[in-house]
């Protein structure tokens, strides 16, 4: 199209992001879920960080597309998500905007298809990209008596209390980094971007468990609450490489899921976990999780 143009940017003005976080909202609703991660929508409120690009697809004066690069990773390629509004879709505006971020990345890039719609495997494809991973959500009814939740049993020695703001940041930074050393998504969190999700509406301390092994964190449940949708989430589940094997991991999860369905009383639970991670999955199957839906990653083969 003769009018469509990108533009590439580190830092969004204000009114800029309220754009591109409508489009999002906009895709969404299209599509049953956004196609820009939570810690990407972050990055659009919060103002620039080192290593993230923007890519605004207009036409004319209209915000038709968006695509977000990461390439905070100091070893694997950099991590892509984009989309176009739904309004815009068939143009060509999808392939633009893949073509314009291989550019940016010297083809070398990874792109998340949130949900694996058939749109997005189709458009990975014709840029050349393979899907090399599967992140599936899963999820379990819950109830007000917490029935079916295994009675929380914590090893030996360990206390658990909920987290506190101002106190435990620097802890569960430690502990975070080094429960998800593998994965670099989780493992490279950093203060900045905790204090992000601090300041977010869901933020809820009262759903964020802390263990502690005498004054030393053992692991965490970080719960949260998707309040529109009536879902509780086991948003970030970790123990320290020391404690693993004990059953810890087992008991937090318990922990949590009891507060999601008692205190919050909330219908039905919900988590992210790789699909080539079995141990992981038959621990949640065993929970009565099954898998609902799956994301899809693709990369460039150079």
């Amino acid at each position: 199209m003769s009018d469509r143009r990108i533009e590439v940017l580190t830092d969004l003005p204000a009114a800029t992001a309220d754009e591109v976080l409508a489009l999002i909202a906009a895709g969404a609703a299209e599509d049953g879920q956004p196609a820009v991660s939570e810690q990407g929508r972050l990055r659009v409120r919060h103002g620039s960080r080192p290593g993230v690009q923007h890519l605004l697809l207009w036409t004319g004066t209209e915000l038709a597309g968006y695509g977000q690069i990461d390439g905070t990773d100091p070893v694997e390629a950099p991590t892509g998500e984009f989309l176009v509004h739904p309004a815009r879709r068939s143009q060509g505006h999808g392939r633009a905007l893949g073509d314009a971020m291989l550019g940016a990345t010297g083809k070398r890039l990874r792109v998340w298809a949130h949900g694996g719609h058939p749109a997005a495997r189709h458009l990975a494809v014709q840029l050349g990209m393979k899907m090399f991973r599967e992140l599936r959500q899963m999820r379990r009814p819950l109830d007000a008596a917490a029935s079916g939740i295994p009675e929380p049993r914590l090893p030996d020695g360990v206390t658990v209390r909920t987290f506190v703001p101002g106190q435990d940041e620097a802890a569960w930074l430690a502990v975070n980094a080094a429960a998800f050393a593998h994965h670099p998504e989780q493992g490279s969190m950093t203060l900045d971007d905790l204090r992000d999700r601090e300041a977010e509406s869901w933020f809820d301390p009262e759903g964020f468990f802390l263990a502690f092994r005498g004054a030393a964190l053992a692991g965490f449940h970080w719960t949260k609450v998707h309040a529109q949708e009536g879902l509780g989430e086991v948003y970030v589940l970790g123990v320290s490489p020391s404690e693993q094997g004990s059953g810890l991991g087992r008991a937090l999860t318990a922990v949590g899921l009891r507060h999601l369905a008692t205190t919050r009383a909330l219908p039905a639970a919900m988590l992210y976990v790789d699909a080539d991670n079995g141990p992981a999955v038959a621990v949640y199957e065993r929970l009565g999780f099954t898998t609902h839906e799956a994301d899809l990653m693709y990369r460039t083969e150079s």
